[in-house]
């Protein structure tokens, strides 16, 4: 069976509830009020079954102009519409506004009913018949039928119902792939289940058991049953009309305009990128930074609108802009929505998203109205391969490339691998999957490397940079974990050379100029001076009249070169006594098989503070191995 909405719109008492009850037998009027006053003021529903397997979800909206912002609710998930003109009044004011919130939020099939022509004479009919077609001239309902009817004599619904049903087959159903959306229109409780939603599900299926996600407030539920069209089901499918009874959930928890979907998967945004039409009918010029209010789906927020390309938006015209919203909501790209001014509170324009989670973005920039021109209308890979090049050093995951695209999963990995296999971007992580555009990655490669030249030029003695040092020169805007693959490319190219931690320039000789040739030597020869118990990094500098870094950069050569043994940071020894030292240490293990801190003082004279730091030393050399208070004798 075919599942369609089918929407009313239309001017307040020009019969819109009256005929879907006669269509329907439903009374879509279900508030006091509403019975009281005459007038539909909240969303009403309704369904039908016609024949050809077609079943009709109907929302009747409400047609008074301090409700249009209900009647916007209902019109996000319509398939087709049915506008309804009363053939004693013909076209009014809620009817150019609902028609043009059609057009604006997407809806391109549908139908006139021309209700209460039961009240007028047949020339009247005509002329009124004669008055709707040339006003409907240019519009999605150019040419659809104009159908006369009668909701209190009956008169014509055969009729509608038959037009209705040639119009159901030229209309493509929902998408039932992906990730089921339900936009809440309704919230209610029944009492022994608790709380109920309502809303027409925009995509995917829906089924007993889901985990589900309540946005914008991230409120986790379960779905305890599923009702369509007023019959408890298994699943509610895209295209129609759902209700959810939701587990745990409180009635104050969750409100029109909130979304129903899967646990974990949509995030909210607070910024979209459109393409914004602004009716010709606007009373006034769009200033940058004016507030309007954004209605999308059941969603109402207000919305400052920043003009990428201008200063004014006249009427009439079209232009990119980017909409800061005062509140999160959920958005998509390719979702339409309307702007409606505060004051007067009418309709001036409406649009689509194409970036639902953009950077704040500046004014009259090529790139990105290049971008958002291919959003809307580029090829995959183009798409793709802007917005990786829009995310700079910092990359772009694959999630977020799926989100900002609006292409499936499916389309952005077959875009990916093509531009992967041309080079033009390159997978920087595998696991989450983040990508780096071709001249971002050059971009890199050019900082690390200038780093790395940096500091050799500036420590001529060293024969490279530890890995770590160097990876902290990636960029505070990038990403560590790009560090490994950016090396890697580095290396590849003959570049770098790596040898374990330590990064260096292949041919490049580390040395010292005559100058440090002498202070080398100097090092070299306070060193064999101290004997058992040479300075200290501190006393050596103090020796030799140089600071202590300047010293230290010069003893790595040395210990490079044989020509010091590293005990301690601040401890160096020339490798003679050291090795006197060490076959004292030996020939004593041998015999004894241990030593503790004492025998070790009385065998060598040293000081403790020569004592200690060896011990530790000889422990990392393997030679002993400490246990409780004694060195032991490690045998090869």
């Amino acid at each position: 069976m075919k599942h369609l909405i089918l929407g009313t719109a239309g001017h307040i008492d020009h019969g819109k509830t009256s005929l879907v009850r006669a269509l329907t037998g439903i009374d879509t009027d279900r508030l006091k009020e509403e019975k009281e006053r005459g007038i539909t003021i909240e969303l009403g529903f309704a369904h039908m079954e016609l024949p050809g397997d077609i079943r009709f979800g109907i929302v009747d909206v409400p047609g008074h102009e301090r409700f249009v912002r209900t009647m916007v609710a209902g019109v996000g998930g319509m398939d087709m519409v049915m506008l309804v003109i009363a053939a004693d009044e013909g076209v009014m004011p809620q009817t150019r506004e609902h028609l043009e919130i059609c057009q604006l939020l997407g809806v391109r099939k549908g139908l006139v009913a021309l209700t209460k022509c039961d009240m007028v004479e047949k020339d009247w009919q005509d002329l009124v018949v004669e008055e709707v077609r040339d006003y409907l001239k240019g519009s999605f309902l150019d040419e659809a039928p104009i159908l006369p009817v009668s909701a209190r004599t009956g008169a014509g619904l055969d009729d509608l119902r038959s037009g209705l049903s040639t119009l159901a087959a030229e209309v493509e159903e929902k998408p039932c792939e992906g990730p089921f959306r339900l936009p809440v229109d309704r919230v209610f409780t029944v009492a022994g289940f608790g709380t109920v939603v309502t809303g027409t599900l925009l995509s995917g299926e829906i089924k007993t058991g889901d985990e589900v996600e309540i946005l914008p407030s991230a409120r986790f539920s379960r779905v305890r049953s599923v009702q369509t069209h007023g019959v408890k089901a298994d699943k509610g499918s895209a295209g129609q009309r759902v209700a959810v009874n939701l587990q745990g959930m409180e009635l104050d928890e969750i409100t029109r305009g909130d979304v129903v979907v899967p646990r974990g998967v949509y995030r909210t945004t607070r910024a979209v990128d459109t393409r914004l039409s602004y009716l010709a009918t606007a009373p006034r010029e769009l200033k940058h930074r004016a507030t309007l209010r954004l209605h999308s789906a059941t969603y109402e927020v207000p919305a400052q609108v920043i003009l990428l390309d201008r200063d004014v938006l006249k009427p009439g015209e079209t232009a990119f802009v980017q909409l800061r919203l005062k509140h999160p909501v959920l958005l998509l790209p390719g979702d339409l929505f309307i702007l409606r001014s505060n004051s007067p509170h009418i309709t001036v324009g409406g649009g689509q998203v194409l970036d639902p989670a953009p950077p704040r973005r500046r004014r009259r920039s090529d790139q990105a109205l290049e971008l958002l021109s291919s959003l809307r209308e580029g090829e995959d890979t183009e798409k793709i391969l802007l917005l990786a090049k829009e995310s700079l050093l910092s990359g772009i995951t694959l999630e977020e490339l799926v989100v900002r695209s609006g292409l499936s999963a499916k389309r952005t990995d077959a875009a990916l691998s093509t531009l992967l296999s041309q080079g033009q971007v390159i997978q920087m992580v595998r696991d989450p999957r983040i990508f780096l555009a071709k001249d971002a990655f050059s971009a890199l490669k050019a900082q690390l490397m200038e780093g790395l030249e940096s500091y050799l030029r500036d420590n001529p003695l060293k024969e490279g940079i530890g890995k770590e040092e160097l990876k902290a020169r990636i960029p505070k805007r990038s990403d560590l974990r790009f560090f490994g693959p950016i090396l890697s490319a580095l290396e590849k190219e003959g570049k770098a050379q790596v040898d374990r931690d330590l990064v260096g320039i292949p041919g490049r000789k580390a040395g010292a100029d005559v100058s440090g040739a002498v202070l080398l030597s100097r090092i070299e020869a306070e060193l064999m001076k101290g004997d058992r118990e040479p300075p200290l990094l501190k006393e050596l500098a103090q020796a030799i009249g140089r600071s202590e870094k300047e010293v230290l950069e010069h003893l790595d050569p040395l210990v490079r070169a044989g020509k010091a043994v590293k005990v301690k940071s601040d401890l160096f020894y020339a490798p003679a006594p050291l090795a006197g030292i060490r076959e004292i240490l030996l020939r004593h293990l041998e015999a004894k098989g241990e030593i503790t801190p004492p025998e070790f003082r009385e065998l060598t004279g040293l000081s403790r503070k020569f004592m200690i730091p060896l011990l530790e030393y000889f422990d990392q050399e393997k030679l002993t191995i400490r246990v409780g208070d004694k060195r032991l004798f490690r045998k090869k």
